[in-house]
């Protein structure tokens, strides 16, 4: 009788699971057809929105409709051939979710556009394909995600140079996000996030070991354990560089997001809560004191705290009061789309300030379908970091997905007074072209990663009896 082998130790009794485990079972089918018939249903809802606003307006379809489905439809199709040729495996989800998403995106656009002299939708049309064509160019041209670690201070220099540029140009509502030509202006922060979590990701992969084993535990607190000050310097850059950024630019959301994104792949590559403990005090540091010392932040902390205060004053709601009628105005479903009033809170399809327009015209039903989308990119996102077994895939696919989570918890915390407004814009939903375009370049990282995470292991061969 053979002895018996020494069993490992469960997963759960394990202080942290390496990276280098593989992760959960990869699925026998492809669901290519199931990717099919829910781009489909994607296109058909945007679709009757769009058609929804035109009743709702003028009574009538409007006259651009099926020119609308095809611009959406076609594109969609083609990214599906390209994903069903090159990424066979990859998540059927992920495509359709941010169909749908930039779909309605383009009606709530096209329903401002109404009530105000811009016609911002035709713009944001364009920037979407433009997004899908880079979305094919990344899932054509890619072969191997692992070739971009290569490439990690590259673009950390890249994404440093491209977050340091906009100080060069005139501010904008307050804030130095924008770099303009002409009549063409670019967001080169969009750019620097998805740079700054290849180089986040790359680097963590690289030295998790000793993040994750070196450090000093706390006195009475054995289970909070911080960094040595040898490898606490990236930390502190990082901190310093987003308050910077807060600083100088006076841009509250992009220092939250990269700070917040180092921090969270931090934590799953080492799995130590000293690093958790360490972001949240140095952003609240920093969050603090450059509230209290800048203007432009002092003055959004302060209509936090006091939303209605310009209407006591006799000076009319300013835009945070407006998005709370807004949201109130909608209820449970909402006054129905091209019926609404969000058009008074100003320029609201360049910001974050379209979710007011969906809360106030789909109610609290629709805002709740928006954030389950949102929420099941990210968890789409998230399964296939842990279904990658090399550790900067999985950094990758978690962060990729964070950031988008980061996004959407600090703009519905802006708009529905939770938070400090950011100025930042919705994934997908606000007008933006390079917000757009760098979207459509996370799907299609997504869609690598997650066709590599769900593609089957050959077993071995084993003989069958005759």
């Amino acid at each position: 009788m053979s002895a018996p082998s020494p069993s490992a130790s469960p997963e759960w009794e394990s202080p942290r699971r390496s990276l280098e485990e593989p992760g959960p079972g990869a699925p026998p089918h492809r669901r290519r057809g199931v990717e099919l018939a829910l781009l489909c249903g994607a296109v058909l809802i945007s679709v009757y929105g769009y058609c929804n606003v035109g009743l709702a307006r003028d009574g009538t379809l409007p006259p651009g409709a099926a020119g609308y489905g095809a611009a959406l439809g076609a594109p969609a199709l083609l990214a599906h051939l390209t994903v069903r040729l090159r990424a066979p495996y990859a998540d059927p989800l992920l495509l359709p979710i941010a169909v749908l998403l930039n779909g309605l995106g383009l009606v709530l656009i096209h329903r401002l556009d109404l009530s105000t002299p811009d016609s911002a939708a035709p713009a944001q049309l364009v920037w979407s394909g433009a997004g899908v064509a880079l979305f094919l160019l990344v899932v054509l041209t890619l072969r191997d995600y692992r070739a971009l670690s290569v490439y990690a201070y590259v673009c950390v220099v890249a994404a440093l140079a491209l977050m340091i540029a906009p100080i060069l140009f005139p501010a904008v509502n307050g804030a130095k996000l924008w770099i303009r030509f002409g009549g063409l202006s670019i967001q080169p922060g969009e750019f620097a996030k998805v740079l700054l979590a290849v180089f986040f990701a790359a680097y963590l992969a690289d030295n998790r070991s000793a993040l994750a084993y070196t450090g000093r535990h706390i006195w009475r607190f054995r289970r909070l354990q911080l960094p040595t000050g040898r490898v606490l310097g990236p930390v502190l850059a990082v901190w310093a560089i987003s308050v910077g950024v807060l600083v100088v630019e006076r841009d509250l959301g992009t220092s939250l997001l990269f700070f917040g994104l180092f921090v969270i792949l931090l934590y799953v590559a080492t799995g130590r809560t000293g690093w958790m403990a360490m972001g949240l005090l140095l952003s609240a540091a920093g969050a603090f004191l450059v509230g209290s010392l800048e203007p432009h932040v002092h003055s959004r902390v302060q209509d936090w705290l006091h939303p209605f205060a310009s209407i006591e004053a006799g000076q009319g709601p300013g835009q945070l009061a407006q998005s709370l009628f807004a949201f109130a105005a909608g209820g449970l479903l909402g006054t129905g789309l091209g019926e609404g009033h969000s058009a008074l809170i100003g320029f609201a399809a360049k910001s974050d300030f379209v979710l007011a327009t969906a809360g106030e015209e789909l109610g609290l039903t629709g805002l709740t379908a928006l954030f389950l989308l949102y929420g099941l990119l990210v968890a789409r996102g998230y399964r296939a970091g842990l279904a990658i077994r090399d550790p900067f895939g999985r950094l990758l696919a978690i962060g990729l997905a964070s950031i988008w989570a980061l996004q959407v918890f600090v703009i519905a915390g802006g708009v529905t007074d939770l938070i400090p407004l950011t100025g930042m814009a919705m994934p997908f939903l606000a007008q933006g072209g390079s917000s757009v375009v760098t979207n459509w370049v996370m799907v299609a990282l997504l869609v690598l990663l997650s066709d590599t995470a769900r593609r089957p292991v050959p077993g071995p061969v084993t003989a069958v009896p005759w």
